[in-house]
Formats: C-alpha cells, sequence, structure tokens
C-alpha cells in the first residue's frame, strides 16, 4: 500500500509498504477514505520536533471503514464506518476515566511519564505510525475511533479527526464563557476551529490575528475581526479594540513555528531578530531547508516565541490564555514574569479527543455547524508530497489540505 513516510529532516517520500496487520487484541484495521495534512505534520519535517523515528508513517487525522478488529474489540465490527481520534487511549486507566483521554497512562510504550501518544509523532509519542496511507492499525481501537453517523460525510468528518476538537478544546482552556471578548493567534485551520468554538461557547467578539490575507479573509468570513500583523502592531490594536482593557481570553493557535512580522509598526528589532534566531537554532538545530529567501522549503518558523509573547501582552489583567500551538520540548522561553505580573491563567495541552470529539459530531449531525468550508485543498494520496510542499510554503488560499486515499 501506499503512506507518507518520514525518512529525516526535509526528507518524505511517497512509499509502498506493507499493509498493517493485527498486533494486539486491543487493534483494529481501517482502510482509510480520508486524511488530511496537519501543520503539527510540518513540525516533523522542518525539525523543529525532534526526535523521530526514520520510516515512520506520517498523518494523524483520517476517516474510514473498519475491515477488522482484534479479538479483545467490543463495539465495532468490519463495515463500520469510523472517525479515528489523533490521540491514542486506553479507555480504562484513571486519566481515561478522567476524560482526559491526552494523558492516557497505558496507550503510550514509552510508559505513563512519556505524554500523549499520538499517530505519526515523533519518538517520545510512540511512536506509532500515522494516517497518511491506504490501511491503518488503530491501537486501543475501542477508544481510539468513534462511529459516524450516516449523515456526516467523510468530509465532514476528516475534520472531527483533530482540528474542530482541538479548536475546541483551545476555547475550552481558555476559558470562554457569554460575553467574553476572544483573541485567537493563527488563522490557519485550527485558528479557524478555535474562533467557531469561542462563538458556540458565548464569545461576543472574536479577533483574529494573522499576517496572510487569505486567511484573514476566511476569519472575516466567519464575522471575525481581522488584525494583519504586517500592517499594525497586534498588541495595540487589540487595546484600541477593547479599551485599553484587552482580551478576556486568548487562545494561541500558533506554537513554535510562528512567524515574526517582516514590515509595519510590529517588526522586530535588530536586536530582537537576533535573539528569535538564537531560539530557531535551539528549538530546531538540525533544520535543514531547501532554497533561499521566500522560497525555502522545510524553513521553521523564525519566531518561535512571538505568539507567547503578543498573548501575554494582550490579555486583559486576570485574563486567561489557552495554548494548542505546538511547542516542542526544546522551546523554553516564555514571559512568564509579565504573566505573573498580569494574575493570568494559563493552561495548554494536547486535546482529549476522545472526550471532546463526540458532541461535536453531533453538532455536524445535527446540522448546526458544517465545517467543510474550510477545507480549501483537495489532493489524492499520490500528490501528497507535492501538496505538502505547497502547504509548507504558505501558499495563499492553502489552509487544510484533505487526502484521497484511494487508488
Amino acid at each position: 500500500m501506499r503512506a507518507v513516510v518520514w525518512h529525516g529532516i526535509g526528507d518524505i517520500r511517497l512509499d509502498e509498504v506493507p499493509e498493517p496487520t493485527i498486533q494486539h487484541p486491543e487493534d483494529a484495521i481501517v482502510r482509510i477514505t480520508r486524511s488530511a495534512i496537519c501543520g503539527t505534520d510540518l513540525h516533523f519535517v522542518r525539525g523543529t520536533m525532534a526526535p523521530m523515528e526514520e520510516g515512520t508513517i506520517l498523518g494523524h487525522e483520517a476517516v474510514g471503514v473498519v475491515t477488522e478488529v482484534g479479538d479483545a474489540v467490543r463495539g465495532f465490527s468490519a463495515g463500520d464506518r469510523v472517525v479515528i481520534n489523533s490521540t491514542i487511549s486506553c479507555g480504562a486507566c484513571r486519566y481515561c476515566r478522567m476524560g482526559k483521554t491526552a494523558q492516557c497512562d497505558v496507550a503510550n510504550p514509552n510508559g505513563p511519564d512519556a505524554g500523549t501518544s499520538f499517530f505519526g509523532g515523533p519518538q517520545s509519542t510512540g511512536p506509532v505510525n500515522g494516517l497518511q496511507a491506504e490501511y491503518v492499525r488503530v491501537p486501543y481501537a475501542r477508544n481510539t475511533m468513534h462511529p459516524l453517523p450516516e449523515n456526516v460525510s467523510d468530509e465532514q468528518a476528516i475534520l472531527l479527526s483533530d482540528i474542530f476538537p482541538t479548536g475546541w478544546f483551545g476555547a475550552e482552556l481558555a476559558g470562554v464563557t457569554r460575553g467574553d471578548v476572544v483573541v485567537v493567534f493563527g488563522a490557519g485551520i485550527v485558528g479557524q476551529f478555535a474562533a467557531a468554538s469561542a462563538y458556540k461557547l458565548g464569545a461576543a467578539r472574536v479577533i483574529v490575528v494573522d499576517g496572510d490575507e487569505t486567511r484573514l479573509a476566511a476569519a472575516l468570513a466567519q464575522h471575525c475581526e481581522v488584525v494583519d500583523y504586517n500592517r499594525e502592531d497586534p498588541v495595540q490594536a487589540i487595546k484600541d479594540l477593547t479599551n485599553g482593557i484587552g482580551a478576556d481570553a486568548v487562545i494561541d493557535a500558533v506554537g513554535v513555528d510562528a512567524e515574526r512580522p517582516k514590515r509595519g509598526p510590529a517588526a522586530v528589532s535588530d536586536e530582537d531578530a537576533a535573539a528569535f534566531d538564537a531560539e530557531v537554532q535551539q528549538v530546531a538545530p538540525d533544520a535543514s531547508p531547501d532554497g533561499f529567501g521566500d522560497l525555502e522549503q522545510w524553513k521553521p518558523g523564525d519566531g518561535p516565541s512571538q505568539v507567547a509573547q503578543w498573548a501575554v501582552a494582550s490579555v486583559a489583567k486576570y485574563g486567561r490564555i489557552g495554548i494548542i500551538g505546538v511547542y516542542g520540548p526544546t522551546a523554553e522561553r516564555y514571559p512568564i514574569g509579565q504573566a505573573m505580573n498580569k494574575n493570568l491563567t494559563i493552561r495548554m495541552g494536547n486535546c482529549d479527543h476522545h472526550s471532546v470529539t463526540p458532541p461535536l459530531i453531533d453538532l455536524v449531525a445535527s446540522g448546526q455547524f458544517d465545517p467543510t468550508a474550510l477545507i480549501t485543498e483537495h489532493e489524492p494520496i499520490g500528490d501528497a508530497i507535492a501538496a505538502y510542499e505547497a502547504f509548507d510554503r504558505r501558499e495563499p488560499g492553502w489552509v487544510k489540505v484533505e487526502l484521497e486515499a484511494t487508488r
């Protein structure tokens, strides 16, 4: 079968690999009908999340049809149509019983202290082969998959595998409640769903900050207020929009691959640029982008802590920050002193998919929210590498890439 395989930083290939088999009684095998490329996948190719294990299949979002289940799998059978959670959880440990499935004590083969186990990730997460393939093995299938209603299409469901739940989780982490003014940093697909989730949770206003005009246009289509950080200072703009108070809640949907502003009043000084460059070297020491200037491929973001700084500066005193943008273990710079001085509450982490996703499936099935407008590219898995390259270059309009995993 075909699969997108990581061979090294800046080196991914569409390979022919063996089809997966049941390895444990709690496994299931799923034939993939839709998968997707996520910004998190780019971290692994750019080198901002390491170390990876060569030969790992990438991808952590998928929809498909069960073809086989292990002897211990109850509640699923061959022929069931399912959405696969990005994070893997056993369903029986203490954390799973609390609904905090991202920190399952059992799923990660590196042990309970290793943290989240998810598909297609670095060594610290398993590694477990990912979902950008034609068939996949799903560990702990009873807790890592959800059945899909007939009236939820594959195209809708692919966004329920990770992106919509993660955006919702970000709004929950930020404690969004009725009447809040919410700022979302990042107008990529996670930021778009964080904004939509904030509105669903009662936010009165949602302000979205990004430097890409097409992404800001997508946020504007959701009736968000938008701020282009290459045209205005985002912190000052947020202050101006909130009578000098700042936002009640901020969602960081960017993480370590943030881009610093290149022009306008927020453009960084030479001193700050040098500090950011040192951060990049720390978080991605083995990065090896190809090309030059704006045409570079697999280039890490050049402002790893930029959004962290803006978030703390733009939230009101006693405000709340939810971080769902990915920061790797080597990212150590955070404005902790400023945050403490403002009495901020800061929460972060990977989405508890198993407990967050079911109500969102119901939301889509009932027609209250259709996520498909935010899928901008539809590509066959045979064109996956070219799609990765275009998505990595942040080409205009490339917000979310869906892959059809069929021959």
